[in-house]
């Protein structure tokens, strides 16, 4: 047993690796820039976790999502593993002792998110660490080519180039080709080095249910076994609707998007991860993270807009090895719905040139000038007095913020805000507080100076520790305590704004380069049409119609999503489809396109003429686009 497997042993109770968890971990402890691709349950975490604790000095963990990090945190801290986070809502002092233990050898892996990384202080102190290496997750958010690119993750080079002798460790669920390439390019590996874990999933049946009345087949689906399941959905009105119906009809559910508030959705996540809620009906911010390995079904009641989206929250079922179902609901309106996202995410460019000028009346910036200027954005009262539509008009702003002419931040959170309304003596003689109330008072004056004078930004999260409360407890005691007039709090709240990045151009002047909007509008397009083709599909396996896409080259048939189960007894004969297989090949010989129809007009047996083609098409021998088939 070498130091891996007695790490492997002694922390997580396991006795050896399974999958490439061996590979991964060999190449990044002997210094290599390393890409992991592995699926949904594949055990990523492991292969980071590991060479952190046989390596000398802090690993660096990336990652988006804050209840991820406080998880895994949470979790490697009960195995005795010197584990910590940075994230927002920590007081500055609290950040400040966190990235010094990571100096001094008080932490064996730090989670940070990408935002993170462009801040003074972090670069500063990250500067002093003996960094291992650097772990970035759901590595695909780094490329512009994949489903979810983030503009942050841009970041990680540029701490990088502080600690150029650390080597990298990418890790994600879902990558084409060209993603796995660009993420490589971005992070500037020395060298390619990737290792790849079939993404099949042999106990998951992908089905597609073919319904104009989708409420009913999600009720008859729950009714035939009570399981722990997720409903996605596409907006926040949908997720509390669906999960009203559900309750109505005696199925326990709740609903969980991202307009809730933080506590709350880590609430209503932990009821149902304890079981205690059968059903969670989520909209995609319901993501990333997700530990919990009983999940039977996974249903899609809106088609997501790309095939990595789909294949990544499909997978969230049976991470356990049962069998499990990921199911997509598909009816006649879902193919017009996915179209119309091409025109809402990358609207018309005249369109997008008359949203620029409009940001420009409704702040009053004068050409030439506006730089540096940052404005709160209230995004109904602009669409009201401009007539837009929220959905174009945020594309297009995004639009606008990756062709650097401004910065538009959807969800920029502001801190709760207090002031003491009664003076110090004052509030030393009131007899009327409870305890509860009397220890939020002393936690705020105990953290904050200058709350009889002015308003103090506060962390409500700090008071709530501090006072042995709850969030909620302490927010309803600030609520009360500011309607008594004792003290004034206004609510952290979120708020988007808009920052002129450069001074004002006369819109048609305006640039947007191939990179950030014609290319990026074809590669969108292209993930609408491979998700539509994933959703009509007759012919091919579905498991293996996913798997090519990801670029597997070799699979097999599942034998139980809807396509194998309707094939089932119709297997051709070899010797016919050998006959098939040489008369569309000389039919093909002459290196032209073919229309479909005169493939159909082979003299052969209809199953078998579609059972070769299916093979010859999975297999790259010959393609179709277009109604055309061709070598």
């Amino acid at each position: 047993m070498d130091k891996y497997q007695k790490i492997l042993k002694e922390y997580w109770g396991y006795d050896d690796f399974r999958g490439i968890q061996r590979e991964i971990i060999n190449s990044i402890c002997d210094g290599r820039d390393t890409l992991g691709l592995m699926p949904t349950g594949g055990g990523k975490s492991i292969t980071f976790q590991v060479p952190a604790l046989s390596m000398n000095g802090v690993c660096i963990v990336i990652t988006p999502l804050i209840a991820l990090m406080k998880d895994q945190v949470e979790h490697l801290r009960q195995r005795d593993i010197k584990a910590a986070a940075i994230y927002s809502g920590m007081t500055h002092s609290e950040v400040i002792t966190t990235l010094e233990n990571a100096i001094f050898g008080g932490v064996k892996i730090l989670y940070v998110s990408p935002e993170r990384l462009s801040s003074e202080l972090f670069q500063k102190k990250f500067s002093h660490m003996q960094v291992s290496f650097i772990t970035v997750d759901e590595a695909h958010c780094i490329s512009q080519w994949g489903y979810d690119f983030r503009p942050s993750y841009l970041k990680i080079n540029d701490i990088r180039s502080i600690k150029p002798e650390a080597p990298i460790l990418a890790l994600t669920a879902t990558a084409t080709p060209r993603v796995v390439d660009d993420i490589q390019d971005k992070l500037g590996f020395k060298q390619k080095k990737v290792f790849r874990m079939s993404f099949e999933r042999k106990n998951l049946a992908y089905l597609v249910n073919r319904t104009g009345d989708k409420i009913s087949e999600v009720l008859r689906l729950l009714d035939e076994g009570d399981c722990s399941s997720i409903i996605y959905v596409r907006n926040r009105k949908r997720s509390k609707e669906i999960a009203e119906v559900l309750n109505k009809h005696g199925i326990s559910a709740t609903f969980y998007n991202a307009g809730l508030e933080n506590s709350v959705r880590d609430q209503r996540q932990k009821m149902w991860n304890e079981g205690k809620l059968r059903v969670i009906v989520a909209t995609n911010a319901f993501g990333m993270g997700i530990d919990k390995a009983d999940v039977r079904l996974v249903m899609h009641m809106d088609t997501p807009d790309s095939i990595e989206a789909y294949f990544q929250e499909a997978g969230r079922a049976g991470r356990d090895g049962q069998p499990s179902k990921a199911i997509l609901f598909y009816d006649g309106n879902d193919r017009h719905k996915l179209l119309r996202r091409i025109n809402d995410t990358f609207p018309d460019k005249d369109y997008i040139r008359k949203v620029y000028d409009h940001l420009a009346y409704f702040y009053q910036i004068g050409i030439g000038s506006g730089k540096g200027c940052r404005f709160e954005f209230n995004i109904d009262r602009f669409c009201q007095y401009f007539n837009h539509f929220p959905i174009q008009l945020n594309s297009s702003l995004k639009i606008l913020t990756r062709a650097g002419y401004i910065e538009y931040e959807d969800e920029s959170e502001n801190m709760a805000q207090v002031m003491m309304l009664l003076r110090r003596e004052d509030l030393y003689r009131l007899n009327s507080l409870t305890d509860n109330e009397n220890a939020v008072i002393t936690a705020l004056l105990r953290n904050y100076g200058g709350l009889f004078t002015d308003y103090c930004y506060i962390d409500e999260s700090l008071i709530a520790a501090q006072s042995n409360l709850t969030r909620e407890e302490t927010y309803a005691i600030l609520k009360n305590l500011s309607m008594r007039r004792i003290l004034h709090f206004i609510p952290r709240k979120k708020i988007p704004h808009v920052t002129y990045k450069q001074r004002r151009e006369e819109s048609n002047l305006l640039i947007f380069p191939p990179e950030v909007y014609d290319k990026r509008k074809q590669e969108y397009t292209e993930r609408i049409y491979a998700m539509i083709n994933y959703a009509e599909n007759n012919d091919i396996c579905r498991s293996r119609l996913l798997l090519r896409y990801f670029g597997e080259k070799r699979s097999t048939d599942c034998g139980q999503c809807d396509v194998c189960i309707a094939h089932n007894g119709h297997h051709a004969k070899p010797e016919d489809i050998a006959d098939a297989k040489k008369s569309i090949l000389d039919l093909l010989s002459d290196g032209c396109r073919h229309l479909a129809t005169e493939v159909n007009k082979i003299r052969t047996d209809r199953e078998v003429l579609k059972e070769t083609l299916e093979y010859l098409i999975s297999e790259e021998i010959i393609h179709t686009r277009d109604g055309m088939i061709f070598k």
